[in-house]
């Protein structure tokens, strides 16, 4: 008798890609008009530029299993230096470059060994260490994000997450996504995903008892 696990498991895989698709698609419209001074703006991911973020994500999506295995190896295991390493194959000579290389990969689903929704967390988190300090804002579909919530409160796979927020309850004021018990942390639900992978300065947009607590918990990641 066949196992339904895995069929199903790739029947949820699959319906993830169509929301990583639009919202690559979205942050490449969002990026079409930058000047090359905004090119150069610093992202809210530590150390990186926003071209540098968004050349991350094509790294990200240009990397089978073997690839990415066959950089580790390359790399002696230093995870660092296999993202460096790849970020830099994908920069290209100018930002135009960069956001050509990006849209090509679009509507790819290609993966490292990871599951689709953290391919669907990382879109979503570094379209966001871009927008920010760009002050691009953008409506997030509620689904989307609740899904990309979810992933995140249950998981250290990929960065922190999971552990940043133990011992807090987290409550979305704009969905459905709620999470932990303790003091509380409430506010928009892509304010509450930022802050769950470190990024402090969204705890800004939050309100609670465990506000501060979480932002101490806050330190800048990729």
């Amino acid at each position: 008798m066949t196992d339904p696990a895995p069929a199903a498991g790739r029947r949820r895989e699959s319906g993830v890609w169509p929301l990583i698709h639009a919202e690559r698609a979205a942050l490449a419209a969002d990026l079409a008009e930058l000047t090359d001074e905004q090119w150069a703006t610093p992202s809210l991911c530590a150390g990186l530029t926003v071209r540098e973020v968004l050349a991350h994500l094509t790294a990200g999506a240009s990397l089978n299993t073997v690839r990415w295995m066959a950089g580790v190896i390359r790399c002696r295991f230093d995870f660092d230096r296999q993202v460096a390493l790849r970020l830099a194959e994908q920069l290209g000579a100018t930002p135009g470059d960069t956001l050509d290389r990006f849209r090509r990969i679009v509507p790819s689903t290609t993966k490292p060994p990871l599951p689709a929704l953290a391919m669907l967390g990382e879109t979503i988190v570094h379209r966001e260490d871009i927008r920010r300090p760009l002050g691009i804002r953008r409506d997030h579909p509620a689904d989307v994000v609740a899904r990309t919530a979810e992933f995140y409160r249950g998981s250290d796979l990929t960065v922190l997450a999971k552990g940043r927020v133990g011992g807090l309850r987290l409550v979305a004021d704009d969905g459905p996504f709620t999470s932990g018990s303790g003091p509380l942390v409430s506010g928009p639900t892509v304010a509450l995903i930022m802050a769950m992978t470190g990024r402090g300065t969204y705890c800004d947009d939050l309100e609670g008892d465990g506000v501060e607590t979480l932002r101490g918990r806050c330190a800048p990641r990729r």
